[in-house]
Order: C-alpha cells, then structure tokens, then sequence
C-alpha cells in the first residue's frame, strides 16, 4: 500500500503540480484537476478531438464539455487518506458543531471531522451507531486508512462493480 511519500505523488497534477481539485480521469487512463483539463482545452469545442496532455492520446471533448468527464473516485480516496493523513488534519475543527472545538475522529461514512461531544453522540445515534471512525492525532497507517475509507463507486452507476481508471471507455 501507499506511503505518505507516495500519496503525495499519486495526488498530484502533473499540469498544475498541485493537490487535485475535482480530478477528472481521461479515456487513456490519466487524470487532472477540472480547472486544469477546462484551461487545456479552452479552445475546443464539445466533439473536438484533443490529445491527452501526457501520452497524447486522443479524446473526444463530451457533449458537455470536460465537466462532463468522469471523476476519478479512486483518487478521491487517496485524496481522503492524504488529507486524513497529514498534520494539518490533527488540528482540523469539527465539522458538525459551531462550538469551535478540535476534531478528534473522523466518520467514514458520513466523510466528517467530529470533536469528542459529536462523535460521542454520533455513535449514540441509532442510524450512525455502526459507522467506521477513526480517531485522528495519532500515527495514521495509510493502509490501515485504506481498508476502512468507503468503495469508490459512481453515483450513477449503484452496481458491485468498483470504479477504475482502466475500466472507463
């Protein structure tokens, strides 16, 4: 599994070189952030061919234009270990309560930081009792992290089949 070290390779556009934001995968496999596939094929027009900015390989622009491009849900999730991974994540407010208080776990299910009081009465709450927590500030195991983060799937397409980069034609 991912180290930390290469957590921040595989998050990493290789347009902007920063952490992606909204990462849209290509029909070739490789994926960048929205804002920077949008800034490489601003001249294009929706049915234009446009080759991959790495590998060259063509794609046709969607109908929509590349918003319409299909997200990389396995990224997102080592998006979510790397963040959930980092130290800024140790310091991170609660997410759920106004009480400025300092996370301490974050809800898988639910993709929340919760301080001690919320994720107390998360789990107290009969339809979030059996969410995966994790409690943060301590050491991270990325695979550890990995095991528990949610499939990544579509959200159009509800079937066992998990989303891949190699899988999308």
């Amino acid at each position: 599994m991912a180290t930390a070290k290469q957590l921040d390779d595989i998050t990493e556009c290789s347009i902007c070189t920063e952490v992606y934001t909204d990462p849209r995968v290509l029909s070739c496999g490789h994926t960048y952030c929205l804002k920077c596939i949008e800034a490489w094929s601003k001249d294009k027009q929706p049915g234009d061919e446009l080759a991959c900015p790495l590998c060259r390989k063509q794609f046709t622009l969607p109908s929509n234009g590349v918003s319409e491009l299909p997200k990389n849900f396995f990224v997102n999730n080592f998006l979510q270990m790397r963040e959930l991974s980092s130290v800024e994540s140790k310091t991170s407010p609660c997410e759920v309560c106004s009480g400025g208080e300092v996370a301490s776990v974050y809800c898988v299910e639910c993709q929340q930081k919760l301080c001690q009081a919320c994720g107390g009465h998360h789990k107290k709450i009969k339809t979030t009792a059996s969410h995966e927590m994790i409690r943060l500030g301590e050491e991270v195991d990325v695979e550890a992290l990995s095991d528990k983060l949610p499939s990544s799937k579509c959200s159009k397409h509800t079937g066992d089949r998990e989303f891949t980069a190699w899988n999308v034609k």
